[in-house]
């Protein structure tokens, strides 16, 4: 089955180009930019060339190209004004765009490359922080409006979980400070979200500190294993879906006279 979205409302393309509905329609009719389909019902649809495109004028938009000079352009002349730009060191801008197409068409090379542009330009801490992290955020957006689906984010979160991995191992080389601290991180049982606590690993690991990365699903009973080993840890961890907001109280006191009481760690 194919599972490439090629057809888009004008409220997906309000929400993946960050431009309003209604400033989309105004240029449609003023400057003839976009041709949408019609269904039956008379509703607007776009396909994904169109979104494509808005993306490209958006990126020119906010370089200071006026709309009704793109609008003299072509397509091919739009392209090659954003790739001309974004290779003078404007890279940042359409590296949103490059990286919410990539996650619409499942399309790793486009990733691959907007990731390697940019490494040009930046540190890869420079790129989580800068990129990685309002995309995040954005997609989490762009799945409660139903414009994504779950498809769309584990592919992109995975392949940033992978950027996330291949500099945590080349950190990993180095032996940890003599008399560093050691950091335990984890997630809860059911808590699956873990590309922000693998990037802590790596701020850590960076900083010189021994670390242990246990990852998603941890019971609390499995952490006191590492009590009996390690002197002065400090445990890490988040939660954004478990565990429920409910049960985070009982959660956290379960923690503590489990795990922290009678030691001398801390949780963050």
């Amino acid at each position: 089955m194919n599972t490439i979205r090629t057809s888009f409302s004008i409220k997906d393309l309000e929400n993946l180009s960050g431009i309003k509905a209604h400033t989309i329609r105004i240029w449609e009719k003023r400057y003839n930019l976009l041709i949408p389909e019609r269904t039956d019902t008379n509703i607007r649809t776009y396909n994904l060339k169109s979104l494509q495109k808005l993306m490209n004028i958006s990126f020119l938009n906010s370089n200071g190209y006026k709309v009704s000079k793109i609008a003299a352009l072509d397509e091919s002349q739009i392209a090659s004004k954003v790739k001309e730009i974004s290779y003078q060191g404007h890279a940042e801008p359409h590296a949103f765009n490059a990286f919410k197409l990539a996650m619409l068409n499942f399309d790793q090379v486009l990733f691959y490359n907007t990731y390697n542009r940019l490494l040009e330009e930046k540190s890869f801490r420079e790129i989580f922080y800068d990129i990685f992290i309002p995309i995040i955020q954005d997609i989490g957006i762009l799945w409660q409006t139903l414009t994504i689906t779950p498809s769309h984010e584990h592919f992109l979160l995975t392949d940033i979980r992978q950027k996330v991995l291949i500099h945590i191992e080349r950190l990993q080389s180095a032996n940890p400070k003599p008399d560093a601290k050691t950091f335990v991180l984890f997630l809860p049982l059911n808590e699956i979200h873990d590309v922000g606590l693998l990037f802590i690993n790596y701020e850590l690991i960076s900083r010189g500190y021994h670390t242990i990365y246990l990852g998603e699903n941890v019971p609390l009973e499995d952490l006191n294993l590492l009590n009996n080993l390690y002197e002065n840890i400090t445990y890490v961890s988040y939660f954004t879906i478990k565990p429920d907001p409910e049960d985070l109280d009982d959660y956290l006191t379960k923690f503590y006279s489990s795990v922290i009481k009678k030691t001398t760690h801390v949780m963050v």
